[in-house]
């Protein structure tokens, strides 16, 4: 557990709003997540820690060396959060590639900083975003070691699975 908390913290209302807005535009924001020519946002594909059900997120997120960094918004409640935790990884399209990612950690603004330009970061110290959650890109029988990520362009090696 993390020593730092986030300032978000919604109450059970707040929160049953936040899901119905969500209902509606993830669905939306899932048609150009992960793309090419999308490097803010990704799509953090998870299992259930309950339901064992499978879900694709919307989120924002950047590449950090060999590993991926994503702004913990509702703290240690949000759902991706705790399922990822539970199983020890998900996978995640960005920039048009599939990562299989292990090993969640979550560290503070400082460790973050590098990955994200500063205009996100002064949108993330104004809500009061303190915390984020790092996975490293780990491997997979299907491409072997996966090599260091190339924040700002370069080739990103892949698992891929098929996806466009």
């Amino acid at each position: 557990m993390s020593t730092t908390t986030n300032t978000i913290n919604l109450g059970p209302r707040a929160r049953r709003a936040v899901r119905f807005v969500a209902a509606f535009v993830n669905p939306l924001v899932l048609l150009i997540a992960g793309r090419r020519w999308m490097p803010v946002v990704g799509i953090l594909r998870h299992r259930g820690r309950r339901s064992g059900r499978n879900y694709a997120t919307p989120i924002g997120m950047r590449p950090l060396g060999d590993s991926f960094v994503i702004p913990r918004t509702f703290s240690d409640n949000a759902a991706w959060y705790l399922n990822i935790k539970a199983s020890g990884g998900a996978t995640v399209k960005y920039l048009g590639r599939t990562y299989e990612l292990v090993d969640p950690e979550v560290v503070d603004y400082a460790t973050a900083k590098p990955a994200f330009p500063r205009y996100e970061l002064l949108q993330f110290r104004l809500i009061g975003i303190n915390e984020y959650l790092r996975l490293r890109v780990g491997t997979s029988p299907l491409a072997g070691e996966v090599g260091a990520l190339a924040p700002g362009g370069g080739t990103y090696p892949a698992i891929t699975n098929g996806e466009n």
